[in-house]
């Protein structure tokens, strides 16, 4: 009988591993992770268990530093042009997000900038944020559309998050958010707006390949739950899974909504219900809380983080880099925010951007946590334990990543 001797593409030693496995830090000390040739982990383990007769193509020596999965932007608006800090002054002086929407600004005057620029354009302005967070250990980044409004300005946005996927060491998953706002032509005729969505935009973006998932903005300045659920009855049909921003500003059954139709996420959710938390952990949906938004905007109401939690509902977190509520490049900020502002634990912050940021794409079967089997994307650290990635703050200890098994930085 003949035994088969591992043949690895890449053998990374004398690694310290919070795995993440079951959404806790499960640290493996002395660790190996052992990785193919098309970018998965072949092998992983304490060094002493390295199996008879191994061998490597490539070896690199991690000197110790500390690894997690690589880490997980699952909500952002980053493709965008022009620039909001006049907003910032307005509500400094008194401005509410509503007024501010309601005289012409907020996303409407984002998507004036984005319709203005050009693909290229486009691309050198959005590459840049983009690069902020790879810098700081993300593999994997969310981008959504919902700044063109129409369906040569949607899909140019789309085109521009696949094209930074293609251009960066960085998995990017695409979301078409065609209902985010009300353009200016369709004034006073929301509905109309919204067949246009469902009947035109939704269909042509999805034959075209753009989007991996579809999302919409439920509440008071956005799109009533009828409308909402005209989208996702569009996304049904051609066959992409739904996400909704839910709950940021009033309760309006939004989560119940996208429960309903197994959405991989609600987002926002500081006005959530307890029956939006039932129905979310019935449907194996997840929570994405947005600190940075909620301290932009300096809201006063918590999500419900301990009925969420009690209720099993997976909780992930994210920058929500935006234009105008959200212009936050830091997944390491938004971590030590969602400590300090919503008390999550650094060890559920971690969790948040990675395993279950993972769940809220969909992603959950091939990154997310450190198995045998799951891409090999992880970032590496240089810290003492795995809790001062959401305590430190204003120092970046990310000394590389790892995408698909090879060292990008």
């Amino acid at each position: 009988m003949t035994t088969t001797v591992p043949l690895w593409h890449s053998l990374w030693e004398n690694l310290r591993l919070a795995t993440m496995q079951g959404g806790t830090y499960s640290v493996m000390e002395d660790a190996v992770i052992a990785t193919t040739q098309d970018g998965k982990i072949a092998w992983m383990g304490p060094r002493r268990e390295l199996p008879d007769g191994y061998r490597a193509a490539h070896r690199h020596d991690a000197r110790g530093v500390w690894a997690t999965p690589g880490l997980i932007d699952c909500h952002t608006h980053i493709v965008y042009a022009g620039n909001r800090n006049n907003e910032f002054e307005a509500r400094l002086n008194g401005a509410t997000y509503e007024d501010i929407a309601r005289q012409g600004g907020g996303i409407v005057s984002t998507v004036h900038a984005t319709r203005a620029a050009t693909e290229d354009e486009l691309f050198e302005q959005s590459v840049k944020r983009v690069k902020d967070l790879l810098a700081e250990g993300v593999t994997t980044l969310e981008i959504k559309s919902g700044y063109g409004l129409d369906l040569e300005s949607e899909s140019k946005m789309l085109r521009v998050a696949r094209r930074i996927g293609r251009t960066l060491p960085v998995h990017v998953r695409t979301t078409f958010l065609g209902a985010h706002a009300l353009p200016p032509e369709y004034k006073d005729k929301s509905d109309d707006y919204i067949d246009l969505v469902c009947q035109t935009m939704l269909p042509a973006i999805a034959r075209d390949g753009l989007a991996d998932a579809v999302d919409a903005f439920c509440e008071n300045i956005g799109f009533s739950s009828a409308q909402t659920e005209k989208v996702f009855l569009a996304a049904q049909q051609a066959g992409l899974p739904v996400k909704l921003h839910a709950e940021q500003l009033s309760d309006q059954h939004g989560a119940a909504l996208a429960a309903r139709y197994g959405a991989l996420s609600a987002d926002h959710l500081e006005y959530l219900s307890q029956e939006g938390i039932q129905a979310m952990a019935q449907a194996g949906t997840a929570a994405v809380l947005l600190p940075g938004a909620f301290y932009f905007l300096r809201e006063t109401k918590l999500p419900p983080i301990t009925a969420l939690q009690d209720g099993g509902v997976p909780i992930a977190i994210s920058t929500d880099c935006n234009p105008g509520t959200s212009p936050m490049t830091s997944l390491l900020l938004a971590m030590n925010m969602a400590s300090t502002l919503f008390r999550l634990t650094p060890e559920r912050v971690l969790a948040g951007v990675t395993t279950h940021a993972a769940r809220a794409l969909g992603l959950q079967d091939k990154c997310g946590q450190l198995a045998v089997g799951m891409q090999a994307d992880f970032a590496l650290w240089d810290i003492e334990r795995p809790g001062d990635l959401a305590f430190v703050l204003g120092s970046n200890p990310c000394v590389g990543t790892v995408v698909g098994g090879e060292l990008r930085s």
